[in-house]
């Protein structure tokens, strides 16, 4: 802490579940800059996920400690603000190093040593010298958006001024944000021919939790191959009903709604094992799987059973382009109970997916595709898709999990008819 009171120093807070560290993606204010209490300040990458941190105090930036690609350990100061700015001026506080702290939890303690800096790379691979504060940010032109835009743009952390507007005189619409929003993908590093990616952060967690899963739990996988020609009708109709017109609808939506309505039927589906016991949730956290460019995350929606049809179609929309934007926080990837993967957006039939930790099933949804069918005794062109559903055999054995499936695929088959007899 500097000797001038009214000078705070903002030390990296800890952003839950013994996370030690985080690396500084972006600096979102310089120094010289007037904030707001809770006005987001850095954007900050961790193990689970890239999150914005908002300020602790309101005043004036003083000093900025770490430049963008530096991992800093929790607990140390990453910029220092002037509380009370209109006073005379005051010493500006030296940069600090990392202190000591006390671990977490069982398992998670702070390296040793002051904060590293990953260097910058340029196009071809060599480390280039960085600043170690954030430029002047130019005066901004006027921008034509609509109020739903801007406030997608303010969800997803795109600044609309960098935008080029597509739309009516130059206006930026919802397209435009959302393009930008997806980060774009570092160029590798080359070494004599090879690319050399690190593996770090979202991806090496995922890594990790995958071979523990793949190694802990026994997988048994199922498949099922169903008509969906009907609910591709139903999702037509959907679309042109005046409360629907302005909402994402995809045949994610009925798969997610199957699930539910399955679990609800087969509550055991939706449980932990837990060594000496099994723990069957009265909730379902539903987890849809994303790759994004930091690596495969499964954002999971809270309590996703109590949700109206609408609301679901909602939700997945939120989900979707918050993971897409890399703005997924570490509170919406945690406490996960049932996940689908969508793999037929790659245009792939079906898979044997890999349960997420803790969770005892995971359904994976195949491409649908238009093939020969026996209808009505006789073949036809149909649309067609294939399940996939792997479980944990130590709890879900192989009736439960048919009947699980053989639900899912009657939602699938006739969705209209199966939301009035089983709600």
């Amino acid at each position: 802490m500097s000797g001038v009171s009214r000078i705070k120093e903002f030390n990296l807070p800890d952003l839950g579940e013994g996370l030690t560290e985080g690396e500084i993606l972006k600096w979102l204010v310089k120094v010289g800059d007037t904030i707001e209490l809770n006005q987001p300040i850095v954007e900050v990458e961790t193990a689970k996920a890239a999150v914005e941190i908002p300020a602790k105090w309101a005043g004036k930036v003083q000093a900025i400690f770490h430049e963008e690609g530096t991992t800093v350990e929790v607990g140390t100061p990453i910029i220092a603000i002037d509380t009370d700015p209109s006073a005379p001026p005051a010493e500006e506080p030296a940069p600090a190093e990392a202190p000591a702290r006390t671990p977490v939890l069982v398992g998670y303690g702070p390296r040793s040593g002051a904060a590293t800096r990953r260097p910058r790379k340029s196009a071809n691979g060599t480390p280039t010298a960085q600043p170690a504060t954030v430029e002047s940010v130019p005066e901004r032109p006027l921008i034509l958006a609509k109020p739903p835009v801007r406030k997608l743009a303010r969800d997803l952390g795109v600044d609309l001024a960098t935008l080029a507007g597509t739309g009516p005189q130059g206006s930026i619409t919802r397209d435009d944000v959302e393009q930008a929003a997806t980060p774009a993908r570092p160029a590798p590093v080359t070494v004599g021919g090879e690319q050399r990616i690190p593996v770090k952060g979202v991806r090496k967690l995922t890594a990790d939790n995958m071979v523990a899963s793949a190694f802990t739990a026994p997988h048994v996988t199922e498949f099922l191959t169903v008509d969906v020609t009907r609910a591709v009708k139903a999702l037509d109709r959907l679309r042109t009903l005046r409360d629907w017109r302005d909402v994402r609808v995809s045949p994610l939506l009925l798969a997610a709604k199957a699930v539910l309505l399955a679990i609800r039927r087969h509550p055991m589906v939706n449980s932990t094992w837990a060594g000496d016991e099994i723990i069957v949730k009265p909730y379902v956290n539903l987890g849809i799987a994303a790759a994004t460019e930091r690596g495969l995350v499964v954002p999971n929606i809270k309590d996703a059973g109590q949700l109206s049809l609408r609301e679901l179609a909602d939700a997945l929309t939120g989900l979707v382009q918050t993971a897409k934007a890399g703005k997924t926080s570490p509170a919406d990837m945690s406490g996960g109970t049932f996940t689908i993967t969508n793999v037929g957006v790659f245009g792939v039939d079906t898979g044997t997916p890999i349960l997420p930790p803790g969770e005892s099933a995971i359904l994976a949804f195949g491409a649908i595709r238009d093939m020969p069918w026996v209808h009505k005794g006789k073949i036809k062109v149909r649309q067609v898709t294939t399940l996939g559903l792997s479980f944990d055999h130590r709890i879900i054995d192989g009736e439960l999990g048919s009947l699980f499936l053989r639900d899912i695929g009657t939602f699938l088959e006739d969705p209209e008819a199966a939301l009035l007899a089983w709600t």
